[in-house]
């Protein structure tokens, strides 16, 4: 029983605190525009999601539109005129992708609607109920299964991590790179200014028999 507790707990732990892997959240969409939600994912990664209109007001029911895009802007989910559904797909960019919403023009009550996302990525995605089933595990065994899940989305995800980091850092080397050859070229450019003014001024000045 200790074991199992134990386990239960570096599971949650590393979910929680290691990985970015489900949220869920309240949208409040004006009468006109669009609100949207990004998560960074890398790439192939499951992610699933629920959304629900909840209406303010019972005497009518408001409809919206979705809309979920990947980094490069390939469309991922399109659904208008809709109270609710869900979306699901691998990943196959990593960046930031992007949900909106926005209210159609079905919604003759004009107000603010209210829309319950349920965002689930990586192994918060996975149903464990049917991998117990299909493999026949249960209590501890399980739980080590979830952690060993959770342990290989950490890795995947500091090799992310790591990846973004180089690539960062050779942007940023490039970028001082150039400012330090514009900085250079700044120099050279004022010292051959001046060179030409001293050497315009002594002409003058010799034209001039001023010395």
């Amino acid at each position: 029983m200790g074991n199992r507790a134990l386990l239960t707990f570096l599971l949650c732990f590393l979910s929680t605190n290691l990985i970015p892997s489900a949220f869920a959240i309240w949208l409040t969409l004006p009468a006109s525009g669009t609100k949207c939600v990004s998560e960074e994912i890398q790439n192939n990664v499951v992610v699933l999601a629920d959304y629900v209109v909840v209406a303010n007001d019972h005497s009518h029911d408001p409809t919206i539109a979705v809309k979920v895009t990947s980094p490069y802007g390939n469309n991922l989910h399109h659904r208008e005129n809709t109270t609710h559904g869900n979306f699901a797909f691998t990943t196959q960019e990593a960046g930031n992708y992007l949900a909106c919403f926005w209210v159609d023009g079905h919604n003759q009550g004009g107000g603010e609607v209210s829309v319950n996302l349920d965002w689930k990525i990586g192994i918060a995605a996975k149903d464990w109920d049917s991998v117990a089933k299909k493999e026949k595990i249960e209590g501890v065994e399980l739980e080590l299964r979830k952690l060993e899940g959770a342990v290989e989305a950490i890795h995947e995800n500091l090799l992310y991590l790591k990846g973004r980091e180089a690539e960062m850092r050779i942007v940023s080397e490039k970028t001082n790179a150039r400012v330090a050859w514009f900085s250079i070229m700044s120099l050279g450019i004022c010292i051959g200014v001046s060179a030409l003014q001293l050497w315009h001024l002594k002409r003058f000045f010799q034209k001039k028999k001023l010395i």
